[in-house]
């Protein structure tokens, strides 16, 4: 997957996070968690398109690190709606297998700079 392609993915995962809050109660928790998971799903493309235009290996880093803990986040975020019984699991379960997956992406990105650092 190039580039162009995760910055679409990562879009595009936002996206739905914004259709399936709006779905979501209208009380205290669900306006709680609708905030931050918008926040968190959201920081997930905006930062992984800030790390594309990173100056430095560092910096570039710095960024992705930032990608993968929002990612994770918003993993955090859907298995509260799942466990607090906010949506039916049948309408968040793909939603949490794309975020694990860019968890997992981004965690490996991560991982193989930081090798690539330490023996460069």
């Amino acid at each position: 997957m190039d580039k162009s392609e995760l910055k679409q993915r990562t879009k595009a995962f936002g996206l739905r996070v914004l259709k399936l809050v709006r779905n979501l109660p209208g009380d205290v928790p669900g306006k709680v968690v609708a905030h931050q998971l918008t926040r968190s799903a959201l920081s997930v493309g905006a930062n992984y398109r800030s790390a594309c235009r990173a100056r430095s290996r560092a910096e570039f880093l710095s960024k992705l690190g930032i990608v993968l803990e929002e990612a994770d986040e918003s993993c955090h975020w859907l298995e509260i709606i799942i466990d607090d019984c906010m949506l039916p699991k049948s309408k968040i379960t793909a939603l949490l297998k794309e975020g694990n997956e860019l968890t997992a992406i981004f965690f490996t990105a991560t991982s193989t700079v930081r090798r690539e650092k330490t023996t460069s």
